[in-house]
């Protein structure tokens, strides 16, 4: 019987080499049988990487892929009290400083409470505004998503993928609000983190306004003490990074706040291994009077 049609190419004659094996069959040669569980999905991935299969970056990404299905959007999400919102009663005159200074795409729009969100605001539509003064917030504003806790982070992906949407805020079951998250925080989670603008082979640290700075949580500290002419704590750690894990007892999240004398240092952005953005604030002196209340 003649050998079923394949598209893949043989042997030159005389060729004495063996094919090279595919990537699947080569991943599936690892094992004798399927995995039962997501244990031995990770069993094989562990082996493929061990035997350079599969590079870092790509088992990384599938390890993660298979985690998301865990989590659910309290793991990843953005605390109440650290979310950046606006109120749509101000003028967009006086929000623009603070949209510039918390540099992100999106807002929630909260009215007379901050429990009390009624849409979301994307900065591309200041355009709109630039074009049309009469513009205020309120017109603006376009209609907020809300999620539950208990929400998979897999199926939450699939929900932003099909709705076109980056944003959703994330409820109790009470209706409250708990918090916030984005497109970019789910697929951080299969990806590692997203780089943006600001990244630069060199470049660790940039002006983000008046005493203000946004940095690699890589940044050395020596590096942040010369920016700021005020001398880092010394410590078992060299990055900001370390610097701000050694200070809370963990891993920083993502809405983390630390206090250094006159400095604030919020964490922007984290991976579940790390800090990977933090903003740096010198905040103004104490008063004397304000100074001697605090004691």
């Amino acid at each position: 019987m003649p050998e079923p049609y394949s598209s893949e190419p043989g042997p030159e004659p005389g060729d004495t080499k063996k094919p090279k094996e595919s990537f699947v069959n080569r991943l599936l040669s690892l094992v004798r049988r399927e995995p039962e569980d997501r244990d031995g999905i990770l069993t094989i991935l562990e082996a493929a990487r061990s035997r350079d299969l599969i590079d870092a970056n790509a088992y990384t990404m599938l390890k993660g892929a298979l985690a998301v299905s865990d989590l659910t959007a309290t793991d990843i999400m953005v605390p109440r009290a650290r979310m950046d919102m606006l109120d749509v009663n101000e003028s967009v005159a006086v929000l623009l400083p603070k949209i510039v200074a918390m540099a992100h795409s999106r807002f929630p729009v909260f009215e007379e409470s901050r429990d009390n969100i009624i849409g979301t605001f994307m900065t591309k539509d200041l355009l709109r505004h630039m074009l049309n003064p009469s513009l205020n917030l309120r017109d603006l504003v376009r209609p907020a998503v809300f999620i539950p806790e208990t929400k998979r982070v897999n199926v939450l992906l699939q929900e932003f993928r099909s709705h076109r949407n980056h944003i959703a805020i994330v409820i109790d079951e009470h209706g409250g609000i708990t918090g916030l998250v984005t497109l970019e925080d789910v697929l951080e989670q299969i990806v590692g983190a997203i780089e943006d603008e600001f990244d630069d082979s060199e470049q660790t640290i940039f002006p983000d306004g008046h005493n203000t700075w946004r940095l690699l949580a890589t940044t050395e500290l020596d590096a942040l003490s010369q920016v700021l002419g005020e001398e880092m704590p010394p410590g078992d750690y060299d990055t900001v990074g370390g610097w701000m894990a050694h200070e809370l007892g963990r891993i920083p999240r993502r809405g983390d706040r630390h206090s250094l004398n006159n400095l604030q240092f919020d964490v922007l952005r984290a991976d579940t291994r790390r800090a990977l953005w933090i903003r740096v604030r010198r905040l103004p002196p104490l008063t004397p009077n304000l100074a001697q209340n605090e004691q």
